[in-house]
């Protein structure tokens, strides 16, 4: 009656392995990248500290110690409910994570004090992700849900009393003394949504029944929501005058609408829109036409408006090949180095070999995001490990390519590595949402046993029990 057999549940031990072979060889590899990548902060924190002060700093075995049991943590969590998962994501995270740290205290001790502080926090949110989603496909029904959550959080810094501006953005939140940029948050629920969305929609959306003159388009009903998606992107950048965001959302929509279509033109269309947006923006607003002329020009003002960038240049130019050395070289020279220009105090003090290292963590991470979306072969969870995965990819392409003078400047941060507590706590909110789409697809590949997850054995244990009940009277 139910449509249930809970034997299955009860059988699934008996008939099934607890682990296998590959999954334990998966949790063994990762578990020796995370201690590497927590030697490797450490010895950096060493180097870093003897460069400086010329000597060993003497919390070195506490601060490794306390750094490693926390990786452990999100390890262990990921062996005991994700075992399936891919074993390189959490260990190229704690890396790009630790050397980080390792420049946000070479620059500023009280902010790696707080940034220490968000570390624990955003260590416990990846836990607590991995165990609320259980199956990845649960989000799919809450698609409505994460669209208003997200378009609330994207528009909650204009609302009079709790936006505040901050060089020149109004992106950020400030509750009390909390300042948070809910728009980190926002792009993980509009990902999710999308995906959600394009998944039971995309072949009405690719059918484009709709004639306009010599254009075939989708009926209306299916692309309001991708036109809202448009419109919150122009808000972004026109209201919140935040450039870089409202970039990164809209290629995240667009990525997302071309992978679920198939159809070169949605990609095409979206930058025709996208363009049209920017040129407008360049037109209207002063702070968009300040950072493009000196993503231009930085030298026609190197003492006001320029001076950032250039200082960057400097800075990228100095470390040449094998850097200045950790504590050697001059990254406050840069202002806000800690935040859009950290990846220049690396380049100096690492030198090209280490900036490429940490381009190489990136592109190995959405290199592991797109070999997730290819193994599976549910819709829903393909869109969203690309989506996720986009996220990730662009917010570092645009970061960067500010900081070498690739494309202007913008105000968001380089995920893992820059200073600040909100993006620090999303992105490990989007890694494990990756990692628990990886550990599906090893399901379905049949690389493990598909075990029933807590929540559903809790399901199957009440419902054997009313069961029981129910023949108990029965039979009474």
């Amino acid at each position: 009656m139910t449509g249930i057999d809970v034997t299955t549940f009860a059988s699934d031990e008996e008939t099934h392995p607890v682990d296998s072979p590959l999954a334990r060889s998966r949790r063994s590899t990762e578990l020796t990248l995370v201690v590497m990548a927590a030697l490797i902060t450490g010895a950096a924190y060493t180097i870093t500290a003897l460069g400086t002060n010329a000597e060993v700093p003497p919390g070195i075995v506490f601060f490794v110690a306390i750094l490693l049991g926390l990786l452990l943590c999100a390890h262990v969590m990921i062996r005991l409910v994700a075992r399936g998962a891919d074993g390189t994501l959490l260990p190229l995270a704690a890396l790009l994570h630790g050397i980080g740290f390792v420049m946000i205290t070479r620059l500023d001790d009280e902010l790696a004090g707080l940034q220490a502080t968000w570390s624990l926090i955003a260590i416990g949110a990846f836990v607590a992700t991995l165990l609320i989603v259980q199956r990845a496909t649960d989000l799919a029904r809450y698609s409505w849900l994460f669209f208003f959550g997200g378009a609330f959080l994207l528009l909650l810094p204009l609302a009079p009393g709790l936006g505040a501006n901050i060089n020149g953005a109004r992106i950020w939140v400030s509750l009390g003394p909390i300042n948070f940029q809910p728009g980190e948050f926002a792009k993980i629920a509009l990902a999710i949504f999308f995906a959600s969305y394009l998944a039971t929609r995309r072949e009405l959306i690719a059918a484009s029944t709709w004639k306009v003159g010599p254009f075939h388009l989708p009926e209306p009903r299916y692309i309001a929501p991708i036109i809202m998606a448009w419109g919150f992107a122009v808000v972004v950048m026109v209201f919140q005058r935040d450039l870089g965001s409202s970039l990164l959302f809209f290629t995240l929509f667009v990525v997302m609408m071309w992978v679920a279509t198939e159809r070169l033109g949605y990609l095409l269309l979206g930058t025709v829109l996208f363009g049209a947006a920017a040129y407008f923006s360049w037109t209207r607003f002063g702070h968009v036409q300040t950072r493009v002329d000196i993503w231009l020009d930085p030298w026609e003002d190197p003492l006001d408006r320029g001076y950032q960038i250039i200082q960057s240049l400097y800075g990228l130019a100095d470390g040449g090949l094998t850097g200045t050395g950790l504590g050697r070289g001059n990254p406050g020279q840069v202002p806000e180095a800690q935040n859009d220009f950290i990846f220049s105090s690396i380049g100096e003090e690492w030198g090209l070999i280490g900036a490429s290292a940490v381009l190489m963590a990136f592109i190995l991470i959405v290199g592991a995001g797109l070999r997730t979306a290819l193994r599976t072969d549910r819709t829903f969870e393909k869109l969203l490990a690309v989506g996720l995965t986009t996220i990730v990819g662009i917010q570092g392409f645009i970061i960067i390519g500010g900081v070498i003078k690739v494309v202007p400047l913008t105000g968001i941060t380089l995920p893992f590595v820059s200073y600040g507590g909100s993006s620090l706590v999303a992105n490990y909110v989007l890694l494990a949402l990756l990692i628990r789409l990886s550990d599906s697809s090893a399901r379905r590949l049949g690389e493990l046993p598909d075990d029933p997850t807590p929540g559903e054995r809790w399901k199957a244990w009440r419902l054997s029990r009313r069961l029981r009940r129910e023949d108990h009277k029965a039979v009474a």
